[in-house]
């Protein structure tokens, strides 16, 4: 068996055809409602989504939280790019593995991008879309420009984070310090322990704009003006593209709205899925 440290949790793991193993949380019963993470050194579904998951399935969804490939407790491949395709395909096996044929999925940085690939590739699967400064909407340049872009992935990718290095990070996702507890720098230092460099050295994930105008459920959307990571300005994307749509833009936000304001963020979300 192995030992694994008692934080981020640990609930179920499912075998999918791929052979890959998924790890996931869960709670409540109801509508299902899928979080999808976003990318960085030692993030899980937990550390982006612990402050929201529960209050949705109290509201009677089913609120489901896997961690991706390549992040949390699932397995992370060695020898491969970690492409939009690898995770919206393993996603998509990960649904059919636990019986979801139809889900909103709420999806936060590359967690967007992959709901938005899903949503694009199987419409009936997808009633509706919640995205909080989603990542494949610029291109890979634009992205690296991003200051904390910059720094993850040089960091990542080279002398690697201590404790301290990956707090200094954190701090960029929030623009409000005391969201970086140390239960949640330990979460992700205990995950990253575990990452190999490829997970972040070879992603490619694909601008997907041109394609926003062919989804076909309604989105949810929330940014902060202070991202460092995603340009807030695709808010226009969307609006533009998706007659369906509204986003909530928070001041004094960074990357992380469903943290940095949770309870007015949990609040959307449930007027949204009782639509």
């Amino acid at each position: 068996m192995t030992t694994r440290p008692s934080t981020p949790p640990f609930g179920k793991l499912v075998t999918l055809p791929s052979g890959h193993e998924m790890h996931y949380l869960e709670e409540g019963s109801g509508p299902p409602v899928v979080w999808i993470h976003g990318s960085g050194p030692g993030v899980s579904g937990y550390s982006n989504f612990s402050g929201n998951y529960r209050e949705i399935a109290a509201a009677g969804f089913r609120s489901i939280m896997p961690d991706m490939i390549g992040f949390g407790w699932s397995s992370k491949p060695t020898g491969i790019d970690y492409t939009l395709e690898l995770f919206s395909s393993t996603l998509r096996e990960f649904l059919d593995s636990i019986a979801v044929r139809r889900c909103v999925l709420a999806g936060n940085s590359l967690g967007g991008a992959i709901a938005i690939r899903l949503a694009l590739d199987d419409p009936g699967r997808v009633s509706g879309l919640i995205v909080m400064g989603p990542g494949g909407i610029e291109s890979r340049e634009t992205y690296f420009r991003m200051p904390g872009i910059q720094s993850m992935v040089s960091q990542f990718t080279g002398a690697g984070f201590d404790r301290d290095g990956l707090r200094r990070l954190l701090h960029m996702l929030t623009a409000d310090p005391k969201f970086v507890t140390d239960d949640l720098v330990e979460q992700r230092f205990n995950v990253l322990q575990t990452q190999p460099k490829e997970v972040l050295a070879r992603m490619k994930i694909a601008d997907q704009t041109p394609e926003l105008g062919r989804l076909a459920c309604p989105v949810l959307g929330f940014w902060g003006i202070d991202d460092q990571f995603c340009p807030p300005s695709g808010y226009e994307k969307f609006l533009r593209s998706v007659p369906d749509s509204r986003f909530v833009m928070y001041a004094h936000c960074g990357h992380w709205a469903m943290i940095e304001r949770a309870a007015d963020f949990n609040r959307n979300v449930i007027d949204f899925l009782r639509r």
